[in-house]
């Protein structure tokens, strides 16, 4: 079966709207680099591998929500997405929580990402080791940025704030790392017999 080309060309121009958009006088130059340049970096990954290693229809869309959700956080600073602060207000929460829709994004995308990775390069099998092994790779990105984050406070002081983006939460971090686990678990829950079926659909592995 022959991927229908469609879908990885309107997710990137999609994208591509997003990002002007996003690059159009942000918050901060700083944050906006910080924030955006995961998003960059796989955009350039998929464009050079795209023709000898397509990956499913499945992952373009979802690839290009969670850069578009990066480039909306960038472009305001987390902290002050306006659809976070309208939450913030309406419901009577702490803090804009905007972050923590990029956090479980941070954990669902990768999951499918590192999923397809391991079924088309891998031995590995659909099952509970499979799914292990993916959770643990995803709480595993999300702590190499956090640990990213610390750095870049750690070196930058004050011009890191909004990038760190921790609203006064000592358990930030903490929240961030689970928000994230939650999305790999549930993308792999919804998600997994669609994706088997698609991987089948286009000879990518055998059922």
């Amino acid at each position: 079966m022959t991927q229908n080309k469609t879908i990885p060309v309107a997710s990137l121009a999609e994208l591509t709207a997003v990002a002007f958009w996003s690059a159009m006088d942000p918050n901060d130059w700083f944050t906006w680099g910080l924030e955006t340049f995961p998003a960059f970096i796989a955009v350039v990954l998929l464009m050079a591998t795209y023709n000898r290693f397509p990956l499913t229809n499945l992952l373009y869309p979802l690839i290009a929500l969670h850069g578009a959700i990066l480039f909306i956080g960038a472009h305001y600073t987390y902290a002050q997405v306006p659809v976070g602060n309208w939450a913030r207000d309406a419901f009577h929460l702490s803090r804009n929580h905007y972050d923590r829709i990029g956090n479980f994004f941070q954990g669902f995308v990768p999951a499918l990402v590192g999923r397809e990775l391991l079924l088309r390069q891998t031995l590995l099998k659909p099952g509970k080791w499979l799914a292990a092994i993916i959770i643990l790779g995803c709480l595993g990105i999300s702590a190499c940025y956090e640990l990213l984050e610390w750095r870049v406070a750690v070196n930058n002081g004050e011009a890191a704030d909004a990038f760190l983006g921790t609203q006064g939460d000592p358990w930030d971090t903490q929240g961030d790392m689970a928000t994230a686990l939650v999305g790999a678990c549930v993308a792999l829950l919804l998600l997994s017999r669609t994706h088997d079926r698609l991987l089948a659909a286009n000879q990518f592995v055998k059922e």
